[in-house]
């Protein structure tokens, strides 16, 4: 068995490794939840788009809506400052000529 030094930093070591212990499970939680359903497109759909098929529709994937994919809005329109927008006034190497 493995004899630790009885001091401050070896009960400071077993917290920070407990906390890790959390963390990791957290994070392999989240992945178990965010992973369900299965791949898009299917290993049957790539087989079939290798030999020619063309796919019109994936099958459902079981996960429901990305919600990590979600349009982002125009800023300017969000934050109501889109009179106060300029044209670019000055000259870039793209349009220097």
């Amino acid at each position: 068995m493995t004899k630790y030094a009885d001091d401050p930093s070896t009960e400071l070591a077993r917290k920070l490794i407990a906390r890790d212990k959390e963390v990791a499970d957290y994070s392999r939680a989240e992945y178990v939840r965010l992973s369900r359903g299965k791949p898009t497109p299917t290993q049957e759909e790539n087989d079939m788009a290798m030999h020619g098929a063309r796919i019109l529709e994936h099958e459902d994937d079981g996960s429901g809506p990305d919600s990590g994919n979600q349009p982002v809005q125009n800023r300017h329109l969000v934050e109501g400052t889109s009179h106060n927008v300029r044209p670019q006034s000055y000259k870039t190497k793209a349009t220097e000529g």
